[in-house]
């Protein structure tokens, strides 16, 4: 069985950070140890705001102290990191990153950067930002941007694919080994379809699934992107068919929770179809 450190935020009711990333993982046959760096009531963009705190300076290095004292650590195959509290907490993460491979050189690092946007009620503190931009590109492993953060990370405007892919491979000429685009948006084939990009040694490859018309888009999406991506990878699946698998997976959540009118990812609803997904769409190999 393999094992996942994923530290990222966590809210009590609904499905964000950590509460859109463990349960799938575990419903894929992971083992999942959830570090919160935060713990909201739900998460930041309900109208009526939100309750919580995040976690202090020294949480997550004082819990890995523990896991390391316990023997454990090592046993870790994977740290996936989302959402930060602060900018501190993500240099706890990379020493995280650290002592993992020290005690595990096959470990991998998995990075969701989440630089925030604001126009969406997605705020993140300062420093957070350019912590993923000047710190964390150089030990990630892996990442998983959307395009507002793709290009924040690269220092590039983004119109068409073509650019997307070049700053795909900045992000790798940097050493990430995988990076897979959450959302193309505006710089793909078509805005009513939801699209992705995956640039990895085999090549690049785009894949997309339907854009649900949602009154109010869920949130967690890319949460759950990131933790589906690496539990099939973690399955022994090569990148492309991850890519596939994972599309199709969080396709079906996404229409289960269409079909159910709800605002909340309908996890618990979808969960057959979001472990063993029917694979319909191909990655096209660009």
């Amino acid at each position: 069985m393999k094992r996942v450190l994923s530290i990222q935020s966590h809210v009590v009711f609904g499905c964000a950070g950590n509460g859109a990333a463990v349960f799938p993982m575990r419903r894929m046959g992971l083992e999942v140890w959830p570090v919160n760096t935060v713990q909201f009531s739900n998460h930041t963009q309900y109208s009526a705001g939100w309750q919580g705190m995040g976690m202090p300076d020294g949480h997550i290095r004082q819990l890995m102290t523990g896991l390391a004292d316990i023997g454990v650590l090592g046993q870790c195959d994977a740290l996936l990191s989302g959402y930060l509290g602060s900018a501190e907490q993500g240099e706890e993460i990379l020493a995280a990153v650290a002592h993992l491979k020290a005690l595990n050189p096959e470990a991998l690092y998995f990075c969701d950067p989440v630089m925030g946007h604001p126009d969406k009620g997605c705020i993140v503190a300062p420093g957070v930002a350019d912590f993923f931009k000047t710190r964390a590109l150089a030990c990630a492993d892996m990442l998983a941007p959307n395009l507002l953060e793709l290009e924040q990370l690269t220092d590039r405007e983004i119109q068409n694919l073509p650019e997307a892919l070049a700053a795909c491979q900045q992000l790798r000429e940097q050493g990430v080994k995988l990076v897979m685009v959450k959302h193309l948006g505006r710089a793909g084939f078509a805005l009513d379809r939801f699209e992705m990009l995956l640039v990895c040694d085999a090549g690049a490859f785009h894949i997309s699934r339907p854009l649900y018309p949602f009154k109010r888009h869920p949130i967690g999406v890319g949460d759950l992107l990131s933790a589906i991506m690496l539990a099939n990878l973690l399955a022994g699946q090569d990148p492309v068919q991850a890519f596939e698998r994972t599309n199709a997976s969080v396709d079906a959540v996404m229409a289960h929770t269409w079909l159910a009118g709800a605002y909340e990812l309908q996890l618990v609803t979808a969960q057959q179809a979001m472990a063993e997904p029917e694979v319909h769409a191909r990655a096209i190999r660009l």
